[in-house]
């Protein structure tokens, strides 16, 4: 193998410990077949999605963080007070603010941290983990909490076909800690946005450009906007073309990977970039079966599947991807050190 490590100046980062949680209640393809004009077919041949998860009400995102939170600081062996930082990948906070790493720091009892909210649409908790790694990196801080998680059923019109298949809620956090002597842990990372691609995908009111009215509620405003088909065109473009140019500048050919954890946004996208860079399908983890699309919760989430099913290892080199609302791309190299 080629890798290239590029040169840290002062420390390294790796993640020490994950934890993952999805919400209890399950919403079949066949639970939709009862509520809008579709069909378990229609909906696994289009997506791969079979099931997904709904956040029960009267519970927000920072409830599904806290559930994380707690199962990786448990699998870490310290407590709250250990963290500095809390942050957090989502578009479904709880509330426009405070944020939603306040709420989590609060819930959590982590009265050493501080923290702030990432906005990247799929992208988030890519986004957020180079935030955290930076931040270890420079020597600013030593155990950085990372969350990717969102409640995406809150904002699905479930009389819209095209678009209430895909999403369920969940996701999962990871701790951020130096490297130790002889690891590499993060490697590397390509990030990009394309703004032109907001009207494709967005959620048109609730900021401060279209506040909450009647009319806004009337007209659906509230709910996720997608052209389906631009979408799906950027994304098989786009995360191929930023995992290509990772792998490229450090040196490191598909094959080599040991584990390609990609956005769980549709199977068939997933596909296309694993073969265009020639990953067997052993290598590359795939759960929207079981999930559906969580935006942000989609790679904690896929770590954890990946660990299950004994394809993610100390050791092994792996590919992270994803592209989100915005656009948002982001991919993410890192030596897995658990």
């Amino acid at each position: 193998m080629s890798l290239t490590v590029r040169p840290v100046v002062g420390r390294r980062a790796k993640i020490s410990a994950l934890g993952t949680y999805v919400p209890p209640q399950v919403l079949t393809n066949q639970d939709l077949e009862k509520m809008v004009e579709t069909s378990d077919q229609w909906i696994l041949e289009r997506t791969g999605i079979r099931e997904r998860h709904v956040l029960a009400p009267g519970l927000g995102v920072s409830d599904i963080c806290l559930e994380a939170a707690q199962k990786c600081l448990a699998a870490r062996g310290i407590g709250p007070h250990e963290v500095e930082v809390i942050l957090v990948g989502t578009v479904t906070p709880d509330m426009m603010f405070p944020s939603t790493a306040c709420l989590v720091q609060a819930k959590l009892g982590a009265k050493a941290a501080w923290g702030f909210d990432v906005s990247g649409g799929c992208s988030g908790f890519v986004y957020a983990l180079v935030a955290g790694v930076k931040m270890v990196e420079s020597g600013a801080h030593s155990r950085v909490l990372v969350c990717g998680v969102d409640a995406n059923t809150r904002m699905t019109d479930y009389t819209d076909r095209a678009t209430c298949v895909l999403f369920g809620d969940g996701g999962g956090a990871v701790l951020l800690e130096p490297a130790a002597e002889g690891e590499i842990g993060f490697i590397d990372y390509v990030n990009e946005i394309d703004g032109s691609g907001g009207v494709s995908l967005n959620l048109p009111a609730g900021g401060s450009l279209h506040p909450s009215t009647h009319e806004t509620v009337d007209k659906k405003m509230h709910y996720i906007h997608q052209d389906g088909p631009a979408v799906y065109k950027f994304a098989v473009r786009k995360m191929a073309e930023a995992a290509e140019k990772i792998l490229e500048r450090n040196g490191v050919s598909g094959a080599e990977l040991g584990c390609f954890i990609p956005h769980q946004a549709n199977k068939r996208i997933i596909t296309s970039t694993a073969e265009r860079l020639g990953l067997p399908p052993e290598r590359v983890i795939i759960n929207i079966d079981k999930y559906g699309n969580t935006s942000a919760g989609t790679i904690p989430l896929a770590m954890e599947t990946a660990i299950e099913e004994g394809k993610l290892k100390k050791g092994d080199l792996v590919l992270l991807a994803a592209v989100g609302a915005g656009f948002t791309v982001g991919t993410v190299l890192l030596r897995w050190e658990i």
